[in-house]
């Protein structure tokens, strides 16, 4: 058993809770496994968060008990929410949530140790997040037929008045339909499409859109299950403006651009697990075409988007800065946007070194330019994957050029320049031969007589 550990000895989250449960077996309560956990071990998929909710006891009473085991944290104390130092286990007791204003937060959340479990599983959001085990017992709670949904794939809100009362919940339907490949009930996508989303912070946004697009094979199925709500226009009206937006038939003949859009999307979850910056790669292939939304033309009944690389970088960027003030990924996916075309033109063309070294040196992650060009030729009917073995060779060859000596400013002091306004454009002269596949040597001789000419030295004198 575990309670005959003595405290302090190391023990799992799972054993933790068999502890806490123990003792609060002893006055009369009962902790029952929540949410996520119970839901995922019952779909046979792995979930370390451990979540618990204890019934039965006082709020001082629990924290006696968590103190006998270890030091107990009161993350939330005035609503009954704990933690155990050195365990990541979050403890709860159950309790009642009134919305007191127009915002995702504002509402005021007050323990009740005492009401129920069906009280207890009635404020969650869907049936399949509302499933309890007792931890002593193994017994499953089940109040409003969560097994059931989660045998025929249905994704389905407990009650109309609670669940609405919190619009990121249409966010976490979207989220959980792409993640487990679940079906939203009608009646959840109806009360959806009257849910008022604009208190929502981008920040929340993000959050539930980063699940699918890293968590779930499809993440397309977060967009059109946000399309279906008519939930676009407030978090995705870039997106949005892809519907129905047609392209080149001879090149896609998948229909618009935001069934191309989803994809790409799909094949690039599919190459999710090698890039170097999964986030900032499907933020790249959500946002490639958007700029589609502003050049596409029509003449002489072909359809053409030209510079849509480039157009629609505002466009990335305003939707970027809704969700995000994370420097490093917006800059990532505004090149990954700017360049995403270049890759397979240039495969094509079947261009010359020089012309993939510069390429390759102007993207952040030219590996990962390389793997969204790869899934923007899939992503279409008919699919193109004739480039991938062509720019993976470039690709080794500039990783086996830049892997070389090059020259340095250091190096062109040695030489007896000395520092000067033209100095930072003859290292970039510089840097231009060392993707040209020059050796060291011979880039600084070239370097040095280009200096010359830059100051306009006499051949003969010395630097």
């Amino acid at each position: 058993m575990v309670d005959n550990r003595k405290v302090g000895e190391s023990m799992t989250d799972t054993e933790i809770a068999e502890l806490i449960a123990q003792k609060t077996a002893k006055l009369g309560g009962n902790v029952y496994f929540v949410g996520g956990y119970v839901r995922d071990k019952i779909l046979m998929r792995e979930n370390k968060d451990i979540d618990i909710e204890v019934h039965g006891v006082t709020p001082t009473q629990l924290e006696q008990i968590l103190n006998s085991i270890g030091e107990c944290i009161k993350i939330g104390k005035s609503f009954g929410i704990y933690g155990l130092k050195g365990y990541s286990i979050d403890i709860a007791l159950p309790r009642t949530e009134r919305l007191i204003g127009t915002g995702h937060k504002d509402f005021e959340v007050t323990a009740d140790p005492f009401m129920g479990t069906y009280e207890a599983a009635r404020r969650r959001d869907f049936t399949i997040n509302a499933l309890m085990q007792n931890v002593l017992t193994s017994e499953i709670i089940d109040h409003f037929g969560g097994q059931e949904d989660l045998q025929k794939g249905i994704l389905r809100h407990i009650d109309d008045a609670t669940f609405a009362e919190d619009p990121l919940r249409v966010l976490r339907a979207a989220q959980f339909a792409a993640r487990f490949d679940f079906t939203i009930a009608a009646e959840t996508v109806a009360l959806c499409r009257n849910i008022d989303l604009s208190t929502l912070s981008g920040e929340r946004i993000m959050l539930e859109m980063e699940k699918a697009l890293l968590k779930s094979n499809r993440p397309s199925i977060f967009f059109e299950q946000m399309k279906r709500m008519n939930q676009l226009d407030f978090c995705f009206p870039e997106l949005k403006a892809l519907i129905g937006l047609p392209q080149n038939q001879e090149h896609h003949r998948e229909g618009d651009t935001w069934t191309h859009t989803m994809m790409v999307l799909d094949e690039s979850a599919k190459k999710r697990g090698i890039v170097r910056y999964p986030l900032g790669f499907m933020l790249s292939a959500l946002c490639h075409d958007f700029g589609k939304a502003v050049c596409t033309t029509e003449v002489n009944g072909v359809i053409h988007s030209y510079s849509h690389e480039t157009e629609g970088l505002p466009l990335v960027q305003q939707f970027l800065a809704r969700i995000t003030m994370e420097s490093k990924l917006i800059k990532y996916v505004l090149n990954m946007t700017k360049l995403h075309m270049t890759p397979n033109i240039m495969a094509g063309a079947r261009s010359k070194l020089k012309s993939t070294n510069k390429l390759f040196d102007s993207a952040v992650e030219p590996f990962d330019l390389i793997q969204l060009s790869i899934c923007d030729g899939l992503g279409k009917i008919p699919q193109s994957n004739d480039s991938e073995e062509f720019l993976m060779q470039r690709y080794q060859k500039f990783q086996e050029i830049m892997a070389r000596p090059y020259v340095m400013g250091r190096d062109l002091i040695e030489a007896g320049l000395k520092p000067c306004e033209q100095f930072s454009e003859i290292l970039a002269y510089a840097h231009k031969l060392r993707l040209a596949g020059i050796d060291k040597e011979n880039t600084l001789r070239q370097s040095l007589a280009y200096t010359r000419k830059v100051l306009k030295v006499n051949p003969n004198k010395p630097l």
